[in-house]
C-alpha cells in the first residue's frame, strides 16, 4: 500500500518555474515506479513523467521533454517534478502516481494522489 500527497502547485507566468512533491508513505514506495500525470479542465489524464525505483530510468511526454525533470528521493520517500519554462498549455491538475510497472497508461495506475492544481498565466 502506498499512500501520495502532492504539493508545490500555484499561479505562475508563462516562461516560469515551479518544483511538485510527491510525499509517499507506504513500505513499497523504495520499489515503486512512481510518476506524473495530469488533467486539464475538460480533457483526459495524461502521462507527463516517469521514474524507475532507482532513479536510473527516467521518460517523459514529448510536450514536456527539455523543460520538466523527474527525480526522486528514496531515503525522504518523495518523488520531484521540476517543470521549468512553463506555458499556458501545462495548465492542469498535477497527479502523482506509484506503481509496480513501467507504465504510462492510466489504466495501469496502482495508486494515486489527490493532486495539485498548477496553474499558468499568459
Amino acid at each position: 500500500q502506498v499512500q501520495l500527497v502532492e504539493s508545490g502547485g500555484g499561479l505562475v507566468q508563462a516562461g516560469g518555474s515551479l518544483t511538485l512533491s510527491c510525499a509517499a508513505s507506504g513500505r513499497a514506495f523504495s520499489s515503486a515506479v512512481m510518476g506524473w500525470f495530469r488533467q486539464a479542465p475538460g480533457k483526459e489524464r495524461v502521462f507527463v513523467s516517469i521514474i524507475s525505483w532507482r532513479g536510473g530510468s527516467t521518460g517523459y511526454a514529448d510536450s514536456v521533454k527539455g523543460r520538466f525533470t523527474i527525480s526522486r528521493d528514496n531515503a525522504k520517500n518523495t518523488v520531484f517534478l521540476q517543470m521549468n519554462s512553463l506555458k499556458p498549455e501545462d495548465t492542469a491538475v498535477y497527479y502523482c502516481a506509484a506503481g509496480s510497472s513501467w507504465t504510462i497508461q492510466p489504466k495501469d495506475i496502482d495508486y494515486w494522489g489527490k493532486g495539485t492544481l498548477v496553474t499558468v498565466s499568459s
